[in-house]
């Protein structure tokens, strides 16, 4: 099993910037392709960021693209992913959840990922 840790979530202004780190332990793989998600109060939860095991390739929501950058650890032995948030919106309000899969490429479906994290709150305020 691998276990997901999210943190670095908060409140902020708009305009404002926050970095979300996720860290992997227990059976880690270091082939796996790591993304964030998020669930805004009654919604349904909404891809925003995904990269591959290497590192190399990323894909972001719409929503995201341009503000977000999701990173992943160089020492591949620690596979932490990292989230850096800039130009928030209210409507990034959300939990922010980290999700790994096993099988490393990349994909925005929810479906796809075989470990999540409890998620961290995000509020943006105006």
């Amino acid at each position: 099993q691998v276990q997901l840790a999210e943190s670095g979530g908060g409140l902020v202004q708009v305009g404002g910037s926050l970095r979300l780190s996720c860290a992997a332990s227990g059976r880690i793989f270091t082939s796996y392709a790591m993304a964030w998600f998020r669930q805004g109060p009654g919604k349904e939860r909404e891809f925003v960021a995904a990269i591959n095991w290497s590192g190399r390739n990323t894909t972001y929501g719409d929503s995201v693209k341009d503000r977000f950058l999701i990173s992943k650890d160089s020492d591949s032995a620690r596979n932490t992913a990292y989230l850096q948030m800039n130009s928030l919106k209210p409507e990034d309000t959300a939990v922010y959840y980290c999700a790994a899969r096993l099988a490393g490429l990349l994909s925005k479906a929810t479906r796809e990922y075989d470990f999540w994290g409890q998620g961290t709150q995000v509020t943006v305020s105006s």
